[in-house]
């Protein structure tokens, strides 16, 4: 006579692992040996003399003691600063606008600096396999005084949602400089 097996192979465990009687999980978790070093730790704590279980705050950039943000992985990574755009004298009646929408056309700029002064030509620079805008343009002025006056009047105005950038524009000069 034959008897009924359930199919399973005994010796294999269940899926719920080994079953204990009294959870011993927690008594094992306090007692585990500390994680161990990566390699980089290591190194740091050879060179810098540091526990690298603590972590000392970050120095940003201009020396402040900061913090730093953490990323979705948990690795830290340096905070990111936040420049002005330099100021660049008006010698020419060229003027550089940065931070444009990037749904703004030229007729857009011609029209806004228009209100300033005559303008001569106005230009989005735009990337060449999509024509989609880089999010500034150059627009060209009839005068230096018109130039300047549209740099003192549109710098910081907002524009299709954004604060424009208006300064002059860089001369072959300076740009390789």
């Amino acid at each position: 006579m034959k008897s009924q097996s359930t199919g399973r192979n005994p010796r294999r465990q269940r899926r719920g692992g080994s079953r204990r009687r009294f959870d011993q999980r927690d008594d094992r978790a306090w007692s585990r040996a500390p994680a161990k070093k990566r390699f980089w730790q290591k190194v740091a704590a050879f060179f810098g003399g540091t526990d690298s279980s603590v972590k000392p705050a970050a120095i940003a950039r201009n020396g402040s003691s900061q913090s730093q943000p953490q990323s979705r992985n948990g690795a830290s990574r340096p905070e990111r600063v936040v420049r002005k755009p330099e100021s660049i004298e008006v010698t020419t009646p060229r003027l550089y606008v940065g931070n444009l929408s990037f749904e703004a056309t030229e007729s857009d700029l011609f029209d806004l600096f228009n209100g300033v002064g005559q303008v001569q030509n106005a230009e989005v620079v735009t990337y060449k396999h999509n024509e989609r805008s880089k999010g500034f343009a150059f627009v060209q002025m009839q005068t230096i005084e018109e130039a300047r006056r549209a740099v003192a009047e549109l710098h910081d105005k907002e524009f299709l949602g954004r604060k424009l950038v208006v300064s002059g524009a860089k001369s072959d000069s300076q740009s390789r400089n």
